[in-house]
């Protein structure tokens, strides 16, 4: 026989027989394969969900670090974000004025971004054209790697949907408390006496003694993705932070500008008795929210740790949790 002829043989019970499968046992052996893949999926998913919840977790510990040590540095945490309120060209919704800068800007000297912060002319408004092509830099610290609106730009825009400004995205806010001083009319020049009760707002100066609740009791920064997009950059007088999916989140209007970069807990002036835990169905563009599945969300608490908090934590113990200075008492527990 030549090798052009060769054929493969094998032998059973005395006899020649091609070797070969057949089409039933073919459909066999996909099943079984389309049963293992379709077992091995969910184990993958999951896997990788928790991969996201952990890069999450310690994105929240470098921001601790940083807040610490910013507060050891120059003895009170950052602002939530600054602005020259007294300026004749504030914003006379909210008092807003240059230049703007967040607590994310802030902080980027003490979590490794030294370099990208001396590129910035923080004498400058936020906005400005000559801070233009910085404000857009994506630092991965603030990047949830579970949250859908994972890429591109945070576009700020005004009422009108007009583009004011383009800045690098964040997934996590700033705790400025129970209430929402932003949504006060007529506005609130001075957020520390009258509407503020967490430790990040507008032109806030909170030292570690000012947080006479505790340290390890008082929410610092929390998740918030999906519903709407926030940055690490600052706030833009006139601005207003919007729903990227009105029909999917219809309890939630636009806020100012102030919510880019702060969120609130509620209960707030106006609304009495209401509570937005993280992750909560009614959650709107200012409260937190987080991408991952179970309800509920990470938080950073003002001693470094980093929390895990239930949709369905009790409504006090959250609204406690989320001021820093007004005496609550509660248990972690609850």
């Amino acid at each position: 026989m030549t090798m052009s002829m060769h054929r493969v043989l094998c032998f059973a019970s005395g006899r020649v027989k091609r070797c070969g499968f057949t089409l039933v046992e073919l459909l066999v052996v996909i099943s079984i394969i389309g049963v293992l893949v379709g077992l091995l999926l969910p184990a993958v998913q999951a896997a990788r969900e928790a991969a996201r919840r952990t890069q999450s977790q310690n994105n929240l510990k470098q921001i601790g670090l940083a807040l610490l040590n910013y507060e050891s540095a120059l003895k009170s945490f950052p602002s939530g974000y600054v602005s020259s309120i007294g300026r004749p060209s504030r914003n006379a919704a909210t008092l807003d004025a240059a230049p703007g800068w967040a607590w994310g800007t802030l902080l980027l000297p003490y979590m490794e971004q030294s370099s990208l912060y001396n590129q910035l002319d923080m004498t400058l408004p936020c906005w400005h054209p000559r801070n233009e092509a910085i404000v857009k830099s994506r630092v991965p610290t603030f990047l949830n790697p579970g949250a859908a609106n994972f890429d591109g730009d945070t576009i700020v825009t005004n009422d009108s949907n007009i583009v004011l400004a383009r800045f690098g995205r964040s997934h996590y806010v700033g705790n400025c408390g129970q209430d929402e001083p932003w949504g006060y009319v007529p506005p609130v020049q001075d957020w520390s006496r009258l509407a503020a009760s967490g430790p990040l707002y507008r032109n806030s100066r909170v030292r570690i003694s000012s947080v006479t609740d505790g340290l390890s009791n008082t929410v610092f920064v929390g998740e918030h993705t999906t519903i709407s997009d926030k940055t690490w950059v600052g706030v833009v007088p006139g601005s207003f932070s919007c729903p990227k999916d009105p029909q999917r989140f219809p309890f939630t209007d636009c806020e100012h500008g102030a919510t880019y970069v702060l969120c609130h807990s509620g209960p707030a002036a106006a609304e009495p008795g209401i509570v937005h835990p993280p992750s909560f169905p009614t959650c709107h563009v200012c409260q937190m929210y987080a991408p991952w599945n179970g309800g509920g969300g990470y938080v950073l608490l003002g001693d470094g740790s980093v929390r895990y908090i239930a949709t369905t934590i009790n409504l006090d113990t959250w609204a406690a949790m989320s001021s820093c200075a007004l005496g609550e008492v509660f248990s972690h527990d609850e």
